[in-house]
């Protein structure tokens, strides 16, 4: 707080290296000899897939700030030791699933770090900073629907085609991985459309923060609802088809019980909505009624979904023992698809 000219003024500090004071985002109430300061610069993972101009309440934003902010940080922390675990002591050793599962694990890391510190950039008022985070954060979200895609092909051609040849493989799906998504956030900057995305809460007098994002509706539309929709029409069908093959199978050879092949299925099923991204499928829910608390189911599940990619992860490897036998094998340029059998099925949901 500083006074100008006799008033009492609340401010913040701006972000920049030396102590810049800005009343940005920050209200100032004066009752009788009583000086209120109310400041928030808060911003939510599910802001990505909302309209530009997404307005929620004060509590709201701040409870789901803190749960992306957790969320974020603790994805982030595990999808560095499962990194670190691949590069530097398993890389020899892993076959073509891994390899998939590592580049999400990529892309999904870059997209938790460019959004958590995009506000920051944003507060800086720098342009030129503001436009590269905003293009690193499309083009890491994108790229992260793509793997999601490449993910449900890839199973598909495992578990549902046979005899299928494909001439570097690896190589292809990698290129397609990264390179796919860079063109649109080219074309997307060449028009100048990243900039500073001012989220408004709902009180009294309005506060705002800031996210440096597409402000364009219908760009926003178009790009990230319209392609992650198709990814998801992919990914669901694909989904639909594992699911029901794996069930078919299980039922054919349940000798455990019950309880352990539901719980078997269960798992399952969840593991491919974390693998095949449906949880950001929650994000066309956000409309009338239900946008607040698909806001909370989003921000919950993408946020953390590095997390459960991690526990994924560390199951399969810890409970197969690094037994992929029915998983794909290279030879030398040219992959082939095997027909996987009933156990090849089990050993990757168990």
């Amino acid at each position: 707080m500083f006074l100008q000219e006799g008033n009492a003024s609340c401010v913040s500090w701006d972000g920049k290296g030396k102590l810049n004071w800005t009343t940005f985002g920050c209200e100032t109430e004066i009752n009788n000899n009583t000086i209120k300061c109310s400041c928030s610069h808060l911003t939510f993972f599910a802001v990505l897939m909302s309209p530009p101009d997404a307005n929620v309440t004060a509590q709201d934003l701040e409870s789901l700030t803190y749960i992306t902010y957790i969320g974020c940080g603790i994805s982030m922390f595990f999808l560095s030791i499962a990194l670190f675990m691949h590069f530097l002591l398993r890389k020899a050793k892993s076959n073509q699933a891994t390899k998939i599962l590592m580049n999400m694990f990529v892309a999904l890391f870059l997209l938790n770090a460019s959004f958590l510190s995009n506000e920051s950039v944003a507060n800086t008022e720098d342009n030129a900073a503001c436009v590269f985070i905003a293009l690193l954060l499309h083009y890491s979200m994108l790229a992260s629907f793509t793997w999601f895609f490449i993910q449900a092909l890839h199973m598909y051609l495992w578990l549902l085609r046979q005899n299928v040849t494909i001439t570097n493989y690896t190589r292809k799906i990698t290129v397609l991985g990264w390179a796919f998504p860079a063109p649109i956030v080219i074309a997307i900057a060449s028009v100048g459309e990243y900039k500073t995305v001012i989220i408004k809460q709902r009180l009294k007098k309005f506060h705002e923060c800031k996210l440096c994002w597409i402000t364009n509706r219908y760009i926003h539309y178009t790009v990230n609802i319209g392609y992650y929709a198709l990814v998801f029409i992919f990914t669901t069908g694909i989904f639909i088809m594992i699911v029901t093959k794996v069930v078919q199978t299980r039922n054919t050879k349940a000798t455990d019980g019950k309880r352990k092949t539901f719980r078997k299925q269960l798992m399952m099923v969840l593991s491919l909505f974390l693998l095949f991204g449906l949880t950001w499928s929650v994000a066309f829910f956000s409309y009338g009624p239900m946008r607040i608390p698909s806001y909370y189911i989003f921000t919950v599940l993408n946020s953390f979904q590095g997390f459960f990619l991690f526990l994924y992860y560390y199951h399969i490897h810890n409970d197969v023992a690094g037994h992929f036998s029915d998983d794909p094998k290279s030879s030398g340029s040219t992959t082939t698809m095997v027909p996987p059998n009933t156990n090849g099925l089990e050993n990757v949901y168990n």
